[in-house]
C-alpha cells in the first residue's frame, strides 16, 4: 500500500511492499498504493493491460440516468459484478447479468439509474490458468440544475468501529456552510456533544470530542432540501440515517518494532508481525479510520504516481486507511521473514497472507474481526502525521481545533 503521490515524485526508487489476495468485491483502481519487490506484472500501457474495462470511467460525474453502464474483460471471463448505489441512505443493487459466454455485464433492460447517486462497481475476472483480477471504480450521475446533494458515511443501518467519522461530500461547493452545518443534526443514544468540521467548500465531517462509546445508537438527520448552500443553488434532501456503535477495537502499529498491537475493548488480544513503508516511501503516523474493506482488490503504482512500479490485481484482504492509498492489506509475495523485520512496503502495512487469501493467515484473521470506523494508530515512523483531511483522519485534530473548523458557532 502506499501513500499520494505527494511522495511520488520524490520517492521514485522506493523499495517494494505488500498486497494480497481473494476474491468478491474490490477497490478503487485509483487510489490504491502499494507493493513488493517482484511483483510488478507486465510491461504493457495501463490502457493496453486493463483486465476489466467499465463504462462509465472511473469518478466520471454528471453521468447521464440512462447513460451506458457495462462491464466487460477482453479475455477469460467475469466471475462476478456488483453495481451499486452508495453513500445514501439504503444501499440498492442495479439488478444485472453476465452474458453466457462470460465476457460481459450489462444492466437489465429498462433499468435507469437515480439521478443525483453515487454508484460504485465491483468486478472480479478470472482468466484460463484460474489467476483473478479485480476492479474497484465510482461514478455520479447529474444532479439537477440549482440543487446539490450530500454523499456520506457511514451507511444507514450499518454497525461500526467506536473511530467513526460521519463525512458529507457535497456535489457542489458550499459557500453558506453555516446554513448547511445547521441543517444536519447528529445526535447520539446516549447522549454526548457532537460538533461538525468543514475542510474547504465541499466537504463537512461530524464526531465528538472523543471515540464513540460501545452501543451508541447514532441518528443522522439531514434536512438540507430547499436549504440555499450558495447563492441560487439549493439542497435536495430530507432523510434520517442511523448506526450502531460496536465494540472499541484499536490497533497500533508500530514502525519500529514491526508490529501490530490488536486491542479490543482495552484488552490485548493479538500482537502481529507487520512490514510497513520503506525509508524512501514511509508510512504516515497518527490515527487512521477503516473506511472501506475489500477481499481482494487492484492495486496499481500507476495511480498514486509510482509509474510502472507495480501492479497486482489481486491484492487480498485489502483495508482502506486513507483516501490517498494507504491500506493494511494481505501480503503473498514478499518473503516470510519480512513481517516482523523489516519495512519494505510503498507505505502501506502489510500483513503475512497466502494468495487467494487465507482466513487463517495474520491478514485474515485481522480482517475478519475488522469493522468501518475501527481505528488504526501508526507510532515511530519517520514520516510527518497523516492530515486530517486525507480518509477519516479527523482524530488527529484536538477537540478545541476540530470545533474551529465548524462555521455554526
Amino acid at each position: 500500500m502506499n501513500h499520494v503521490a505527494k511522495k511520488a515524485a520524490a520517492r521514485r526508487t522506493a523499495a517494494p511492499a505488500g498486497p494480497g489476495t481473494l476474491a468478491v468485491l474490490v477497490l478503487l483502481a485509483v487510489l490504491t498504493a502499494c507493493s513488493g519487490a517482484g511483483s510488478f506484472l507486465g510491461g504493457k500501457s495501463g490502457a493496453q493491460r486493463e483486465a476489466i474495462r467499465i463504462v462509465p470511467a472511473d469518478r466520471a460525474e454528471d453521468v447521464r440516468a440512462d447513460g451506458p453502464l457495462e462491464v466487460r474483460v477482453p479475455d477469460g471471463r467475469l466471475e462476478s459484478v456488483r453495481v451499486r448505489r452508495i453513500e445514501d441512505a439504503r444501499e440498492e443493487e442495479v439488478p444485472g447479468a453476465v452474458a453466457g459466454d462470460g465476457r460481459s455485464w450489462a444492466p437489465k433492460k429498462g433499468t435507469r439509474l437515480a439521478l443525483a447517486a453515487k454508484y460504485a462497481v465491483d468486478a472480479v475476472a478470472v482468466d484460463g490458468d484460474g489467476h483473478r483480477a479485480a476492479r474497484h471504480t465510482t461514478f455520479t450521475t447529474a444532479v439537477p440544475g440549482h440543487r446539490f446533494i450530500g454523499y456520506f458515511k457511514p451507511e444507514n443501518r450499518s454497525t461500526v468501529g467506536t473511530g467513526m467519522i460521519v463525512s458529507f461530500e457535497f456535489s457542489r461547493p458550499v459557500t453558506r456552510r453555516a446554513a448547511v452545518e445547521r441543517a444536519i443534526r447528529v445526535t447520539a443514544d446516549p447522549p454526548v456533544a457532537v460538533a461538525g468540521h468543514w475542510f474547504g467548500r465541499n466537504r463537512l465531517d461530524f464526531r465528538p470530542a472523543a471515540y464513540w462509546e460501545p452501543g451508541t445508537e447514532v441518528t443522522v438527520d439531514i434536512g438540507l432540501r430547499d436549504v440555499e448552500g450558495a447563492p441560487g443553488v439549493y439542497g435536495s434532501q430530507d432523510k434520517t440515517v442511523r448506526f450502531t456503535v460496536g465494540r472499541e477495537q484499536i490497533s497500533r502499529v508500530d514502525v519500529a518494532a514491526h508490529t501490530m498491537e490488536v486491542r479490543r475493548d482495552g484488552e490485548l488480544v493479538s500482537t502481529l508481525p507487520v512490514t510497513a513503508g520503506s525509508d524512501s516511501t514511509r508510512t504516515y503516523n497518527g490515527k487512521m479510520v477503516v473506511s472501506e474493506m475489500h477481499e481482494v482488490t487492484r492495486m496499481n503504482g500507476d495511480t498514486v504516481g509510482f509509474g510502472g512500479e507495480y501492479d497486482i490485481k489481486d491484492v487480498p484482504h485489502a483495508i482502506r486507511l486513507t483516501r490517498s492509498g494507504t491500506f493494511l492489506h494481505g501480503n503473498y509475495w514478499s518473503d516470510d521473514e519480512v513481517f516482523g523485520s523489516t519495512n519494505v512496503s510503498h507505505g502501506c502495512i502489510g500483513l503475512r497472507d497466502v494468495r487467494g487469501g487465507s482466513g487463517s493467515t495474520p491478514a485474515g484473521w485481522f480482517f475478519d474481526r475488522t469493522l468501518v470506523g475501527d481505528v488504526v494508530e501508526v507510532v515511530n515512523s519517520r514520516d510527518r502525521t497523516v492530515a486530517p483531511d486525507n480518509g477519516l483522519g479527523g482524530w488527529n485534530l484536538t477537540w478545541n481545533q476540530w470545533r474551529a473548523g465548524s462555521a455554526a458557532r
